[in-house]
């Protein structure tokens, strides 16, 4: 008598990894997403307004050249403050954090002296559009920056009180991403202004 043997075979799928995110960083991401959107409106709406004519043409203050450097050097010290995290390095953790947000207040004064460096050449807020927009564009990135600076005083109080270290990057590190975005976002902002004042 024969006998035949017969094995089952059963398939057995693999979990596939997903990809996955924190959600708080993606609310982050999308918020960051929309911000981006509202600021590409505005740039294109600055060109499409200026071609229709009846634009006052003027110069940039200097001081918002300042003030970009200001941004730049402040996003130099929160990647530092992110890496001294990773390294649990606490004590310059909240040094350059406090740096930080020293720099940013500075940005958001030096913009101030760029609007009455503005008023000061007979540039306002009402009246042709060209002064509208940069104050409209350039008061909405100084909103942002306050609740950057707001998010960097959260990250300042959480490093005073031992949370902020390798194991528990999430809040510093959307901070940075946060922070980074929106020297980014004044690089360009800047840098459309000066190409198309």
């Amino acid at each position: 008598m024969e006998k035949t043997m017969s094995s089952e075979f059963k398939i057995v799928e693999e979990p596939k990894n997903t990809l996955a995110m924190n959600p708080k960083k993606f609310a982050m991401w999308l918020f960051i997403g929309s911000v981006g959107m509202l600021f590409a409106s505005l740039t294109s709406a600055y060109i499409v307004r200026q071609a229709e004519g009846n634009w006052l043409f003027f110069e940039l203050p200097g001081i918002l050249t300042v003030s970009t450097v200001v941004i730049l050097l402040s996003s130099v010290t929160m990647q530092w403050a992110y890496w001294s995290s990773r390294k649990d390095s606490l004590q310059m953790v909240k040094y350059l954090v406090s740096v930080t947000t020293i720099l940013g207040v500075a940005f958001l004064v030096l913009q101030f002296y760029g609007w009455k460096a503005l008023v000061e050449n007979q540039v306002f807020l009402v009246g042709n559009p060209s002064g509208s927009f940069l104050y409209v564009i350039t008061g909405l990135h100084g909103l942002h920056i306050i609740s950057a600076i707001v998010f960097l005083l959260l990250v300042l109080i959480s490093a005073f009180r031992f949370r902020v270290h390798s194991k528990n990057l999430l809040q510093i590190e959307m901070c940075t991403t946060y922070w980074h975005f929106l020297g980014g976002l004044w690089l360009y902002l800047f840098v459309f202004l000066l190409l198309y004042r």
